[in-house]
């Protein structure tokens, strides 16, 4: 293995040993496989390649500070891609295959885990595709879980210091009684044109508003939002928002801090009552975020006037990288330990 700079990682895709692959066939899934190719063979007509049948995951995997590996909320990364696969009609991996499969790619790549202290980590990738063949729109009658994994560093270049957010409210990421609330492809790949453009316009990442009537917050491309407002922590709730693992753990550790948690409608104009603001998820953790221009108005809302995140949204940062690192006691047993 080539001499790699844990500290300097990129979020992007490093080659590790080996994946591994499930398929299902015949209406049961067969045995867990593992490949040391980045290749798979596909039908021409499997409906992935179609009509969208596919999900993923992300989660990530932490070198202790006690030399353990723990896997950060496992079970309820495979309760969100068996919701995936519901959405758009495909088969649900149960929860043990699932698990079975990360557990097995991470210790047949446990050499690319990052050392503790580096700030990096080890990103587990689960896509579940349609490879059945279809040319009429229907659902694939076979499936394949693929798991691979790749050490990763912070996913926006800055890590934990403020970034700047740009409202887009030309596009929509995705519609009410759609698939926002699924981790599909699809989503993404509708929040690509306004994302690149922000970044060329000098943001890390775009704000999209609620696509009925854009009054609302919806959330980031990559990530969910939140605000803090005194001592509430405040996230949009919508259908059209992907249900954050990250984000819901954080509404446990400001309860527990003391804080208020609401979920609901946000406002647009509630932008200029938060004290702290941020985006959240299993890539980025927290990314504080310092401005939030609309692109349209060219109203800006300032924060992190300091140039540093707010206290609230430190402690919050800290107390889940402390669970997730085994600094700090596992209470609610978010963690699951790998031998």
């Amino acid at each position: 293995m080539e001499t790699i700079d844990w500290k300097n990682l990129p979020f992007g895709y490093l080659k590790t040993d080996y994946n591994v692959r499930c398929y299902y066939r015949n209406q049961q899934w067969g045995e867990l496989e593992v490949s040391d190719s980045e290749y798979m063979n596909i039908h021409i007509a499997a409906t992935c390649l179609h009509y969208g049948q596919e999900a993923f995951e992300g989660l990530k995997v932490f070198m202790g500070v006690d030399g353990k590996i723990r896997v950060f909320r496992i079970e309820e990364n495979a309760r969100r891609m068996r919701s995936s696969a519901y959405g758009v009609m495909m088969q649900e991996v149960p929860e043990e295959i699932f698990t079975a499969a990360c557990i097995r790619a991470v210790q047949l790549n446990k050499r690319f885990i990052p050392p503790y202290g580096t700030g990096a980590s080890l990103y587990i990738r689960p896509l579940l595709i349609g490879t059945g063949a279809q040319v009429g729109v229907k659902p694939a009658k076979e499936y394949c879980l693929l798991v691979f994994t790749t050490p990763v560093g912070p996913y926006f270049k800055e890590g934990f210091k403020p970034v700047a957010v740009q409202i887009a409210r030309d596009y929509d990421r995705a519609a009410p009684l759609g698939t926002g609330q699924y981790k599909v492809g699809g989503n993404y790949a509708a929040s690509l044109r306004a994302g690149e453009r922000a970044h060329c316009e000098g943001f890390s990442t775009v704000l999209f508003l609620d696509a009925k009537e854009k009054k609302f917050i919806d959330e980031a491309g990559p990530a969910n939002f939140f605000g803090i407002k005194g001592d509430t922590y405040v996230t949009p709730l919508s259908a059209s928002i992907l249900p954050s693992i990250t984000n819901k753990s954080l509404m446990t550790l400001a309860e527990e801090m003391g804080m208020k948690v609401e979920r609901r409608h946000v406002y647009i104009e509630e932008l200029g009552e938060f004290e702290e603001v941020g985006a959240c998820g299993t890539a980025a953790v927290i990314s504080p975020i310092g401005k939030i221009v609309d692109r349209d108005s060219g109203q800006t809302f300032e924060y992190c006037r300091e140039g540093k995140a707010g206290p609230k949204s430190t402690m919050l940062y800290n107390r889940i990288r402390a669970i997730q690192y085994g600094e700090e006691a596992d209470k609610y047993g978010w963690t699951t330990i790998i031998d």
